[in-house]
């Protein structure tokens, strides 16, 4: 019988990283320590009067066998996530520094899902983020049936927004704009969020072709807003565009916080995602 985890201590370790400017807090709860509830996580995010960060990452025991640990994933509202391909490359070089993974490729549990993992060279690590998937009612995107390239959908305030949308683990919503500069993403991206269509809201990606090996991204992210770069929005744009024929299965993906490598094989194949993973500082939160 596994014993009950322990309360929460009067104050915890905790490490600050970043991948592409994504940023994070990571907690080691190996040791039975009580995974963070909503309003510690939005205290620990808060950027005036937390730690500050995007997302909240917990290491934890492993769930599938093979694996050599699991993560999990808040949000800085203190809602939970099922995807973070940034946090994935950041949980793995937490874990590689901490002597937990040893060699150059290993495999680790998301919320959801197992993901191989492969050490690239100094700071970088490519992550395979599992087979996109394009049917509506799993992504979920309600009121269409069969896939589409594109989806028209009316939002708040009689604007109609073209998108494609697929899951990476979590929903996403893809616009190909021609400016990502121009675009104002802090109007449209809470808009399509709020629709009916995403019941459990959506993280919507602006993309911008540039070249067939080469995309400019922002992501407006459920529960956080917009960040400096997304690991699964950068996914979900490069399946999107690939299977609309825009870009090639190998593209580069800018992103305001830098810069990653997106490579999706085949149709029925995982997409493979490489970039950064970088320390910042270690720290103890005061409860």
């Amino acid at each position: 019988m596994a014993e009950p985890a322990r309360t929460r201590e009067t104050s915890m370790r905790f490490t600050k990283m970043h991948g592409a400017g994504n940023d994070f807090v990571v907690l080691d709860l190996r040791d039975g320590l009580a995974p963070p509830d909503a309003s510690l996580a939005a205290r620990l995010a808060d950027r005036h009067r937390g730690v500050g960060c995007d997302q909240i990452l917990t290491i934890e025991a492993p769930r599938s066998a093979g694996a050599v640990a699991a993560y999990g994933i808040w949000n800085a509202d203190g809602s939970p996530s099922q995807q973070c391909g940034n946090g994935a490359r950041c949980v793995a070089a937490w874990l590689v520094r901490d002597g937990v993974a040893r060699g150059d490729t290993f495999v680790v549990d998301s919320p959801l899902a197992t993901h191989g993992v492969e050490r690239l060279g100094e700071d970088r690590y490519a992550i395979a983020m599992g087979v996109p998937e394009f049917v509506p009612d799993r992504i979920p995107l309600h009121g269409f049936g069969e896939p589409r390239g594109e989806y028209d959908a009316s939002v708040d305030e009689g604007v109609k927004l073209r998108f494609g949308a697929v899951s990476m683990g979590n929903p996403h919503a893809v616009i190909e704009v021609r400016s990502v500069d121009d675009t104002p993403v802090h109007h449209y991206g809470p808009l399509l969020q709020r629709s009916a269509h995403f019941p459990e809201s959506v993280n919507v990606g602006f993309a911008e072709v540039v070249a067939r090996d080469r995309v400019r991204l922002r992501v407006y992210e459920r529960g956080v807003g917009e960040t400096l770069a997304c690991g699964s929005g950068a996914c979900a744009a490069a399946a999107v565009l690939i299977r609309r024929g825009r870009v090639d299965r190998d593209v580069a993906i800018a992103l305001p916080g830098g810069e990653l490598r997106i490579r999706w094989p085949s149709d029925d194949a995982p997409v493979i995602m490489s970039g950064p993973a970088a320390f910042v500082f270690e720290g103890e939160w005061k409860a």
